[in-house]
């Protein structure tokens, strides 16, 4: 029975582009040849890491969520542990509530951003009526600081 799993490695800072991408795609690739199903990656790009690994402060993070034998979780991490390009990794497997998570999120990823309204150059609003400069009442303010400052 295939069990829903998410995986995220941190890749050596010191990669291509090209370099990072042939990683991904080798543990894609072994997802796949081992019977499993790719359902979403998400390339989360170079990132600080919260304290130095392998004296790196930085790494490349990637996410993989997929479905595969519980079987197949010693064969990715074993390869996990063998390249030397990922100095950190996590698997997790997923519940039916974290898939619903991960459902909506990616839902909401996909959703264009709308941008903001744009204001009225001026303050007020169109029906509000604008105060005249008689209506205004101004307090004389310098009259009271010159008293308590005696």
């Amino acid at each position: 029975m295939l069990k829903q799993y998410e995986t995220v490695f941190i890749a050596t800072p010191v990669l291509s582009e090209q370099q990072m991408k042939e990683a991904v795609a080798k543990y894609i690739s072994l997802i796949k040849n081992n019977g499993g199903n790719v359902v979403y990656e998400e390339d989360w790009g170079l990132r600080q890491l919260a304290y130095p690994i392998q004296h790196k402060t930085s790494g490349f993070y990637y996410l993989i969520q997929f479905e595969a034998e519980p079987e197949f979780l010693k064969i990715l991490e074993t390869q996990y542990h063998r390249d030397e390009r990922i100095i950190r990794f996590l698997t997790v497997s997923l519940d039916k509530h974290a898939v619903a998570y991960a459902e909506h999120r990616r839902e909401n990823l996909a959703k264009p951003k709308v941008a903001p309204a744009p204001k009225p150059e001026n303050e007020f609003a169109a029906d509000e009526p604008i105060a005249d400069e008689e209506d205004v009442e101004v307090e004389d303010a310098s009259e009271e600081n010159t008293e308590e400052n005696n």
